[in-house]
């Protein structure tokens, strides 16, 4: 189903893209434009062969490292390794460890919300993919969000000097391979290993299966996963962050882990963390704050600028309470006077005794009713993968929608 903030994610990005930093952009471009070099420099095989091995190298980093080690601390390593692991990752050129790290934990306490850095249900692919990186707000690394990293001089060093990796893989490369070395082989892995990445910021939250309901848009897609060394199983990820294995069944190709479980054998990694059997089976049920999103989304399916119309317009033809008082003391009076009447009769045999009037009530306007908990329920069972929470989800919907109407009942004039 599609939600509100997937209709206004389009018009949204064009306003997004205007916080851009164009001189920001300009590095970024300028690494574009050198691949095309490979037009004087020549492509040979050699060169192919070098860009596919520090592709999945760097890859290697980012997801071994940035991802599953710096920002969730899915696994356990030396100081030495921590190093080697920061410095592999910065070769791919996508700043410094620290701030990688930072930016990630806050998107997933913030996923597929206003608040998320790079979310293309609020803000459009192309902010997701590429353009939140260049925004003065997200230039700067939030050290107070990775204080277990930053006690790390090493990895504050790496920090300040992030480009440093990179440049120094590059002048390698150039030494080694000559100038076709350092297009083919260094710049074309540089540019399909930023989009490989970016990808799963911005596609990996847009197509794919949903597994598990994790209060976002996180989905599996197996061909994002063979590029990425594993991360494509995005929803798995999302419903268990802090799994070094991001592929949760056997078949789901994960090599980043892979890697990881042979390096654990000879004592380099260890304590590799597993997602719990409840969680792979999806019996776990749900934290509050994915009750929480997932109760929301499911309130923003519903129209209650028009439920509370409905019921501001049935308020407005509903007698006031004095309007009740006064039509109840007409009805007393006259069946005061009319019960005296009949007393008089009683002296009068000739004459039939009147009836008591009726005192009914007087008629009410039928009041518009809010979905029922069973609707509710049927729009939560096509909206979402099944989950053990769903009670807890629907019934915090409900009073959530019952707080949105009354909260706009408030607001609007009599």
């Amino acid at each position: 189903m599609t939600t509100p903030a997937r209709k206004t994610a389009a018009a949204q990005s064009d306003s997004h893209l205007d916080e851009f930093q164009a001189v920001g952009t300009l590095p970024f471009i300028a690494v574009h434009l050198a691949c095309f070099a490979a037009i004087w420099t020549g492509v040979a095989m050699q060169d192919v062969m070098l860009a596919v091995g520090l592709y999945f190298l760097r890859m290697f980093g980012i997801t071994a490292g940035y991802h599953r080690y710096f920002s969730h601390r899915a696994y356990k390593t030396g100081r030495v390794f921590q190093f080697v692991l920061a410095f592999i990752a910065q070769t791919s050129a996508q700043r410094g460890v620290l701030w990688w790290a930072a930016k990630h934990r806050h998107h997933h306490r913030y996923s597929d919300t206003p608040n998320d850095v790079h979310s293309p249900v609020q803000r459009g692919f192309w902010y997701a993919h590429v353009g939140w990186i260049f925004t003065p707000r997200h230039d700067k690394t939030d050290l107070a969000a990775v204080p277990d990293l930053a006690k790390y001089p090493e990895l504050r060093f790496l920090e300040r000097y992030h480009h440093l990796p990179a440049t120094v893989l590059g002048v390698a490369v150039w030494a080694l391979f000559g100038w076709s070395g350092l297009v083919v082989g260094f710049f074309w892995s540089t540019i399909a290993a930023y989009h490989g990445t970016f990808c799963i910021n911005s596609l990996a939250h847009v197509y794919g299966r949903r597994r598990y309901l994790t209060g976002d848009d996180s989905r599996n897609n197996w061909w994002f996963a063979l590029l990425s060394m594993g991360e494509g199983w995005h929803n798995n990820h999302h419903a268990y962050q802090s799994a070094a294995c991001q592929g949760f069944r056997w078949w789901e190709v994960d090599t980043t882990y892979y890697i990881l479980k042979a390096l654990s054998w000879v004592g380099i990694t260890w304590d590799l963390h597993r997602p719990p059997a409840t969680v792979v089976r999806g019996e776990q049920r749900l934290g509050k704050a994915i009750i929480e999103k997932a109760a929301s989304q499911l309130v923003a399916t519903f129209h209650v600028e028009q439920i509370a119309a409905r019921l501001q317009a049935t308020l407005a033809d509903t007698p006031s309470l004095a309007d009740v008082k006064a039509e109840l003391q007409h009805k007393l009076e006259n069946a005061r006077a009319q019960a005296e009447a009949m007393l008089a009769s009683l002296h009068m045999p000739d004459l039939h005794m009147p009836s008591l009037p009726d005192l009914h009530m007087p008629s009410l306007p039928s009041m518009p009713t809010l979905p029922t908990r069973d609707e509710l329920r049927e729009r939560a069972a096509a909206m979402f993968v099944r989950t053990p929470s769903m009670d807890d989800i629907v019934d915090r919907a409900r009073q959530l929608l019952i707080e949105a109407v009354c909260a706009r009942l408030a607001v609007t004039p009599a």
